[in-house]
């Protein structure tokens, strides 16, 4: 969505909570987060293409990621799903929300190592995890600095698995065997 004269964007939108807000919450409770593949698929639905983003660590290491982010106090978990493909794909990338969204899993993220197969120094959060058809063009947005179109096996071959983090490697290879693609 795009700011008007008519309706300008607050500058912290409804349901944002502040820096130290957040920070605070992450030390005290899970957040829950939503996950999501964007795939191509052929005509009979079968996935032949999944995007995956480029993106710089807090770190400074480029690193392959998925489409990651919070669920805001009072948000549907499909508008979420639009919201943050359009926030990294933009406005024209046409996400394809099934009419009754279930997530093929739920990934943990723990701020300890080890706990789950998925790590946030940040946080201990529950991801509902989606794969998500996406019909238009997709260019990558925010703070992405590329997107890539890989077939299945490319996107679950070892030399892209190292270039992922947090366990989001391991997500988007649950994704492939979901879709039937592993």
């Amino acid at each position: 969505m795009t700011a008007s004269a008519e309706f300008p964007v607050p500058e912290r939108p409804d349901g944002w909570l502040s820096s130290d807000d957040i920070a605070q919450v992450r030390r005290s409770m899970p957040i829950v987060y939503v996950d999501a593949i964007p795939v191509r698929v052929d005509d009979s639905g079968d996935v032949i293409a999944v995007g995956l983003l480029l993106r710089v660590t807090r770190e400074g290491v480029m690193s392959r990621a998925l489409i990651s982010g919070r669920v805001m106090y009072h948000e549907r978990v499909r508008d979420a799903l639009v919201r943050h493909i359009e926030k990294d794909l933009g406005p024209v990338a046409l996400p394809q929300i099934p009419a009754s969204p279930q997530p093929f899993t739920v990934a943990e993220y723990f701020p300890t190592p080890g706990v789950t197969a998925y790590h946030d120094p940040r946080q201990h959060a529950v991801s509902l995890a989606y794969v998500v058809p996406v019909l238009g063009d997709c260019l990558p947005q925010h703070d992405a600095i590329d997107l890539a179109w890989l077939t299945p096996e490319e996107a679950c071959a070892e030399q892209v698995q190292v270039e992922m983090n947090g366990g989001q490697g391991v997500l988007l290879r649950q994704a492939m065997a979901h879709v039937g693609r592993l």
